[in-house]
């Protein structure tokens, strides 16, 4: 099997920096984990609220910490620096390979959507943003690794997008599309998600907009792993 993960994302029309932050890292003992923070509000103070969150999870996953507690350590990290005044959304999404399965660790009221084969399955049990309380606790899920499987997590952006016009996006519906299309890379899968979001919002995003996938393929691999970015840059 291969994995692959992609992202796409963009700030709130007319802001320069985007509120979320979505790090990738390898773990100590195999696999990998995806980490996605959307501070409050937009703009340089969530960056910075973001940031913080992401590299406190990070941190503690690459000493081994379970998915789970690393992110109520950051949420009463992010309660302490801020006195329970700023919140952030958290996803965690893990590959383990000893288990074989994908774990979800989410403090975010967006649910997440799986796909294997021609069903479509949501997780959106309640769940709270991190750093307004001491001792809040995430919604864990554990996933079966197998090919077909499809994991998309995403910042509340997408939701609002198409709101402001009352058109709200129909995210099942842009999932099934995006899916439909043969054998869509999760590039693909994330990118016809954002585009579908932009063009809701006249390409102006009422919010910053952050989308994950994971996929899993059957294909025969070469055993190299592979990363790609892209970063556009507006001027030098």
């Amino acid at each position: 099997m291969d994995i692959k993960i992609a992202t796409a994302k963009i700030s709130k029309y007319a802001v320069s920096k985007s509120g979320d932050t979505v790090e990738i890292i390898e773990r100590p003992n195999g696999g990998l984990s995806v980490v996605l923070a959307d501070g409050q509000t937009s703009g340089r103070g969530a960056k910075a609220v973001s940031m913080m969150v992401v590299r406190k999870v990070i941190g503690l996953l690459a000493e081994g910490v379970r998915d789970g507690a690393a992110a109520r350590a950051a949420s009463d990290y992010l309660y302490m620096e801020k006195m329970g005044k700023v919140s952030s959304t958290l996803n965690i999404a893990s590959v383990d390979l000893k288990t074989k399965t994908v774990v979800l660790t989410r403090n975010n009221p967006a649910p997440t959507y799986i796909c294997h084969g021609d069903q479509l399955n949501i997780l959106k049990t309640d769940s709270s943003p991190i750093g307004i309380a001491r001792n809040i606790r995430p919604s864990i899920s554990e996933i079966e690794l197998k090919s077909g499987l499809t994991i998309v997590i995403y910042t509340d952006g997408l939701t609002h997008a198409g709101k402001r016009k009352g058109e709200p996006m129909n995210i099942s519906g842009a999932m099934q599309v995006a899916l439909d299309v043969e054998n869509p890379s999760p590039q693909e899968i994330a990118d016809s998600l954002l585009a579908h979001a932009m063009r809701l919002d006249d390409n102006r995003p009422a919010d910053d907009i952050s989308v994950v996938v994971i996929r899993v393929d059957s294909e025969e691999v070469d055993n190299v792993r592979r990363m790609s970015v892209s970063l556009p840059v507006e001027h030098l």
